[in-house]
């Protein structure tokens, strides 16, 4: 996967190891779509990242707003920072696919659960996983096409 500096003035993060610490911590991803009159909507999320697959993934479900935009166009434009000093993140540009299969949905709230909750007998995890059996339920998969990062830390 292609890292690059979001600016050239603050130091950013070089390795793919430390972009999968950032994807891996409990920070919201925060989503752009593109509306129904081309203007852009930003959704804060929780999601689960793929080492093996380079992808994102997202439960939510079908009606939701952002299903709806990638529905009819789906780049789409991602955000994982962290607000706190020394601020650090990685944001990258993607093509989303909306993925129905019942065993993958279900599979993705368990992980999504699992990293947000810290176990699946979580009151909260059972809610979002009982969520992912209803039948409106789907999961977005986000292909980056490259990772763009800053670190203040490294100044």
């Amino acid at each position: 996967m292609k890292i690059i500096n979001a600016n050239t003035e603050i130091p950013g993060i070089n390795s793919i190891e430390e972009v999968e610490s950032i994807l891996d911590s409990k920070l919201n991803l925060q989503l752009a779509t593109i509306d129904e009159s081309d203007y852009p909507n930003i959704q804060p999320l929780w999601f689960y990242y793929d080492k093996d697959k380079s992808g994102i993934f997202i439960l939510t479900s079908i009606n939701a707003k952002k299903t709806l935009n990638i529905k009819r166009n789906p780049k789409v434009y991602f955000s994982v920072d962290d607000c706190n000093i020394p601020y650090r993140g990685v944001k990258g540009r993607g093509v989303s696919t909306i993925l129905e299969n019942q065993t993958m949905v279900t599979e993705i709230a368990e992980k999504i659960s699992l990293k947000y909750y810290g176990a699946l007998n979580h009151p909260g995890a059972k809610a979002l996983v009982d969520r992912s059996k209803q039948k409106d339920a789907i999961v977005i998969e986000i292909n980056p096409k490259f990772f763009s990062t800053w670190d203040f830390g490294k100044m």
